[in-house]
């Protein structure tokens, strides 16, 4: 169990295990773009767009699964296959005005993005400063 195995999938370390799950909902359709401004205004929302065929991207999600730790219901986390609906990765760019990277996290409050990064940036964000 390298230090590869945990980075693309492979077998879980003893600290993975113990890791929180996140509660991803699937966003499939460009009408979801309009609720999760709406939800916004309750609690921060967070979109991950993800190409499921970048070995980068793969890393970023598993590097971000690694450090997530909030609580239930502190966030809405909303996962984008981006290659599967390349119209919701166009509208997200359109709709928050912001230029599309892969992979990609935004966190809208109040209907607006108030983060956003891409790549290894993703990793680093400390989400309990936007609930």
């Amino acid at each position: 169990m390298g230090i590869f195995s945990g980075i693309f999938g492979g077998a879980k370390n003893e600290g993975e295990q113990n890791s929180k799950s996140i509660p991803w909902q699937d966003l499939t359709m460009v009408a979801q773009l309009e609720e999760i401004k709406q939800a916004s205004a309750a609690r921060p929302q967070v979109i991950f767009k993800h190409s499921t065929t970048c070995g980068i991207s793969r890393m970023v999600l598993n590097m971000f699964k690694g450090n997530y730790k909030l609580d239930e219901g502190q966030m809405d986390f909303h996962f984008l296959d981006l290659l599967a609906y390349r119209e919701v990765s166009n509208a997200i760019a359109a709709t928050f005005n912001v230029m599309h990277q892969s992979p990609q996290m935004l966190i809208i409050k109040n209907g607006v993005v108030v983060y956003h990064n891409s790549h290894g940036a993703i990793s680093d964000v400390e989400l309990e400063e936007y609930v």
